[in-house]
């Protein structure tokens, strides 16, 4: 299995390979040159997700074994540290494509796309951020 630094490494291979494609080939492969990147970063980011959740299934197992389960805090600093450097890593690739493919509209997009996931992933660990906007619909109403 790979380390984390040479599948980045490979990754960005990858993209680089894909621009070169679709310089000499032309646009009308830029459907099919898209499709094969982003199968290979799913592909990617499936890997990670199942050893993950194989680790915390083990993990899991371990303690309930032992006869001391507790449920882990759904919001540790790990997590969202993971989850951030996961959206910066996935930026890079995602934004190169969505401005050689669509411009800057694509690049606004992509964009709009990740700060909506954070935003989603920091309402869903802390609901009251929530709160705010509950209150203030509450009085215009």
């Amino acid at each position: 299995m790979s380390t984390p630094d040479t599948r980045d490494v490979d990754l960005e291979k990858d993209l680089d390979a894909t621009v070169r494609a679709r310089r000499e080939l032309g646009e009308e492969y830029d459907t099919a040159l898209v499709d094969s990147f982003l199968e290979k970063v799913e592909q990617r980011i499936d890997d990670t997700v199942d050893r993950r959740v194989r680790r915390h299934l083990a993990e899991q197992q371990m303690t309930v074994a032992r006869g001391s389960w507790r449920p882990k805090p759904a919001d540790s600093w790990g997590e969202r540290f993971g989850f951030a450097i996961v959206s910066l890593v996935l930026a890079i690739p995602l934004t190169a494509l969505g401005g050689v493919f669509a411009g800057i509209g694509g690049v606004a997009v992509t964009w709009g796309g990740i700060v909506g996931v954070n935003i989603a992933q920091a309402v869903r660990l802390n609901p009251e951020l929530l709160d705010g906007f509950r209150g203030r619909s509450a009085r215009r109403d």
